[in-house]
């Protein structure tokens, strides 16, 4: 088995601005690390790390987990086996561990001659599968702009959590009043007191469907339990479930939750956490960070696992070297996208 990677830089057709930098005005690069396994019958696999800054993660580090690991451990025959001597080279570096795994499922699969989703057992149900689009904190003048730029999006995703929440929103809704909405306050809201604040004013929209993580990751559990019991919305922890281990604490203070592939450590590790949040009642969804095709295919193989979908990282960005799994008018489909075995991506 042989493992290249290579670092690249992700562009973004807007400026991406959430809570968390706010202050700083946002970015529109986002560091990536592509990564292939090729064994000795040509079969390569491909994956793709996605390194966040929540995680204390970025190229560099990814970079530097990625030439600790000794190929001869990994085989596309034995998946478990080579997952779990990777991950018993650090405790996180959650997004380089999905890479690997994503890449070794790849070529598994590729060797099975299925799509991953049939050789994880689930299918893929085509025409079902939607994905809402996200529109980043910025002016409203801007808002509108995105708002119209992404007519063709049934469902709406927007990040809150700036000065300008009141103003935002109704820059959205001047443009889409009725469409589907989703909010996300990236753990922009710091006491219990104001996230309430935040959400009964959010309540007035008829058509917001939830708002994802309202408080910081940090929070305590009995703060989040208060804002459940009283939230007049859906509360969605992303932040605050990183993989099936903090189920527990998910089912007492949310609704719902949002894997990621780069967080949970890859498709092995989201399939456990989407499954675990179901079998426990609550509702679930595939988020995303900005991310190629790579990381966006391999994540809506899991649809199925799914009530909802945010998989749209793909689409906001202006250089994908990978094409996958295609969305049209905001719904996901691999028909007829070649090759039709594992990931099913190619090189541009």
């Amino acid at each position: 088995m042989k493992l290249t990677f290579r670092r690249f830089d992700l562009r973004l057709t807007h400026m991406w601005t959430i809570a968390s930098n706010v202050a700083t005005g946002g970015k529109n690069i986002y560091p990536v690390v592509f990564i292939e396994l090729r064994d000795g019958d040509g079969v390569v696999g491909v994956g793709e790390s996605a390194p966040s800054s929540t995680y204390a993660e970025n190229g560099e580090t990814a970079a530097a987990f990625l030439a600790r690991v000794d190929v001869s451990q990994l085989s596309f025959e034995d998946v478990p086996g080579s997952m779990a001597y990777i991950e018993s080279l650090a405790p996180k570096d959650f997004s380089p561990k999905g890479a690997l795994n994503i890449a070794l499922l790849d070529g598994a699969a590729q060797k099975a001659r299925k799509p991953l989703h049939e050789f994880l057992g689930l299918g893929f149900t085509e025409g079902k599968h939607v994905t809402s689009f996200t529109i980043g904190i910025d002016t409203p003048e801007m808002m509108r702009k995105k708002t119209r730029e992404a007519e063709q999006f049934p469902v709406l995703k927007i990040k809150v959590g700036g000065p300008n929440d009141e103003q935002n929103l109704a820059a959205v809704r001047a443009e889409a009043p009725t469409k589907r909405l989703r909010v996300d306050a990236n753990e922009g809201w710091k006491t219990k007191e104001e996230a309430l604040k935040k959400l009964e004013w959010l309540a007035r929209d008829p058509n917001i469907e939830f708002v994802e993580q309202p408080m910081p990751a940090s929070a305590s559990r009995a703060d989040y339990a208060w804002l459940k019991e009283r939230s007049p919305l859906p509360i969605m922890a992303d932040e605050s479930y990183l993989n099936a281990s903090q189920l527990e604490v998910a089912a007492e203070c949310f609704h719902a939750v949002n894997v990621k592939l780069c967080k949970t450590g890859g498709v092995t590790r989201g399939f456990e956490a989407l499954s675990a949040a179901r079998r426990a009642g609550l509702k679930t969804m595939l988020g995303c960070m900005i991310e190629s095709s790579v990381l966006i295919s391999a994540g809506a193989h899991l649809a199925e696992l799914t009530d909802y979908l945010d998989l749209d990282g793909n689409v906001l960005i202006t250089n994908d070297p990978y094409r996958g799994v295609r969305t049209e008018r905001g719904v996901m489909s691999f028909a007829g996208v070649q090759p039709q075995a594992g990931l099913c991506v190619a090189p541009r």
